[in-house]
C-alpha cells in the first residue's frame, strides 16, 4: 500500500473537524516572513495517524507534511492542554447522547511480576554477577578462554 493511499483512511471527516477547529490555537501571519504554517487539518489528521499506527513521527507519510513540524504542533497542543480539551468535549457530548454513570467508574490495568525478577525474598549475592570481562591489573595478562587463538595466530 502506498503512504497516499494509507493516508487516505486518516483523513479528518468534516462532522470531526467542526468540533476540533475551533479548539484549536489561532496563529497569526509573521510579519517578518519565514516559512507558512502548515495547515492546521493536515496537521491534526498527521497526529491522529501517528497516534492510531504507532509509527515514529519522521516515517509518517510526508503528504502531512514534515514529521518534525508535526510533532513540534503535538508538542505544543499537549502542552496547552489542547488533547485534554478535546476529550472533555467528546465525553460531555457522549455524555449528552448516550449518558455517562459518573457515579460508577472503572480503571483497567494490570500489574505483572517482572519477568526476571526472582522471588521476592531470596539473599542477595555477596559478588557481582558479572564475571570473566573484569579488568587485569598492571604487569598481569588477561586469560583466554580454551580452544581460542591469541592474536598470533596460536591456538592452545
Amino acid at each position: 500500500m502506498s503512504a497516499s493511499v494509507s493516508s487516505e483512511f486518516f483523513e479528518v471527516p468534516d462532522s470531526l473537524w467542526e468540533r476540533v477547529e475551533p479548539v484549536l490555537p489561532k496563529y497569526r501571519v509573521s510579519r517578518q516572513g519565514g516559512r507558512p504554517r502548515l495547515p492546521l487539518r493536515k496537521v491534526f489528521a498527521g497526529i491522529l495517524y501517528v497516534l492510531r499506527t504507532g509509527c515514529q513521527w519522521k516515517a509518517m507519510p510526508r503528504e502531512f507534511g514534515s514529521g518534525s513540524a508535526i510533532h513540534e504542533y503535538f508538542q505544543e497542543w499537549t502542552h496547552r492542554g489542547l488533547f485534554e480539551k478535546l476529550w472533555r468535549i467528546a465525553l460531555e457530548e457522549y455524555d449528552e447522547l448516550v449518558g455517562i454513570d459518573w457515579q460508577w467508574q472503572s480503571l483497567d490495568g494490570a500489574l505483572t511480576k517482572a519477568p526476571l525478577g526472582g522471588e521476592k525474598n531470596r539473599p542477595q549475592p555477596d559478588r557481582s554477577g558479572q564475571t570473566g570481562g573484569q579488568a587485569v591489573g598492571p604487569g598481569r595478562r588477561g586469560r583466554r578462554a580454551a580452544g581460542r587463538c591469541d592474536r598470533r595466530g596460536q591456538c592452545a
